[in-house]
C-alpha cells in the first residue's frame, strides 16, 4: 500500500516539475532577448523537419533503387541460365560453314555467298531455339507471340528436329527471301543439309 502511495506521489511530483517548467518557458518567452532565441530555435527545427522529410524521401528513393537492381540481378540471372540452357541443349546438326567444291553448284553464285547464307540460317536457328528454351515467365510479349507461333509451326514430322521457316528468315536475319535465296536452298537440299517438310500453307525447312 505504501509503494503504491509513493508511486503516486512522484507520478504528482513529476507531472508538477513540467507543469513548473512549461510556465518558466511561457515566462521566459516574454523577454526580448529569449524571445529572439525561441523564434531562431523554431526556425531551426522548421529547417531540421525540412531535412528530414528530404532525408525520407532519399531513402524511398534508395530503396526503389535497391528494388530495380535486385529485380535487375534476377532479370540478369535467369539470361544466364538462359544461355546456359541453350549452349547445354545447341542444335547438333547445325549447317556446316564451308561448302567446297565437292559440292553440287549451279548458276553463277559464289562459296562466298552460299556460305554467307548457311551463317545466317544457322543464325535463325539459334535465335529461334533460344526462345524455345527460355522460361516462359521471363519472356517479354515479343517473345511470346515467337513462341506460340513455333509451337503452331511443329507438326508430327518436325518432331525431334530442327527446323525454321521463312518468317524466320525474315525475323532473325537480314537475308532477302528471294529467288537467289531459293537457289541455295536447292542446292543445300540437294548435298542433303536440309529438307523439306509442307503442310498448313508452310515451308519448314528442316535442319538434317
Amino acid at each position: 500500500m505504501a509503494s503504491d502511495l509513493e508511486l503516486l506521489c512522484s507520478h504528482v511530483n513529476e507531472k508538477i516539475a513540467n507543469i513548473k517548467k512549461t510556465l518558466s518557458l511561457r515566462n521566459c518567452g516574454q523577454e526580448p532577448t529569449l524571445k529572439t532565441m525561441l523564434n531562431k530555435i523554431g526556425d531551426e527545427i522548421i529547417v531540421v523537419n525540412e531535412l528530414l522529410n528530404k532525408l525520407e524521401l532519399e531513402i524511398q528513393h534508395q530503396e526503389q533503387t535497391n528494388n530495380s537492381l535486385k529485380e535487375l540481378c534476377e532479370s540478369l540471372e535467369e539470361d544466364y541460365k538462359d544461355v546456359e540452357h541453350l549452349k547445354e541443349n545447341i542444335p547438333s546438326h547445325l549447317l556446316q560453314v564451308r561448302v567446297t567444291q565437292r559440292w553440287y553448284m549451279k548458276s553463277r553464285l559464289t562459296y562466298g555467298q552460299i556460305n554467307d547464307v548457311i551463317k545466317e540460317i544457322n543464325k535463325a536457328v539459334m535465335s529461334k531455339y533460344k526462345i524455345l528454351y527460355q522460361p516462359k515467365k521471363s519472356m517479354n510479349s515479343v517473345a511470346r507471340n515467337l513462341y506460340h507461333r513455333f509451337i503452331n509451326e511443329e507438326t508430327k514430322d518436325t518432331k525431334g528436329h530442327y527446323f525454321i521457316v521463312e518468317a524466320d528468315i525474315k525475323e532473325f536475319t537480314t537475308l532477302k527471301v528471294d529467288k537467289k535465296f531459293h537457289v541455295i536452298l536447292s542446292i543445300l537440299r540437294h548435298c542433303r543439309r536440309l529438307s523439306e517438310v509442307r503442310g498448313g500453307g508452310l515451308t519448314r525447312y528442316v535442319i538434317t
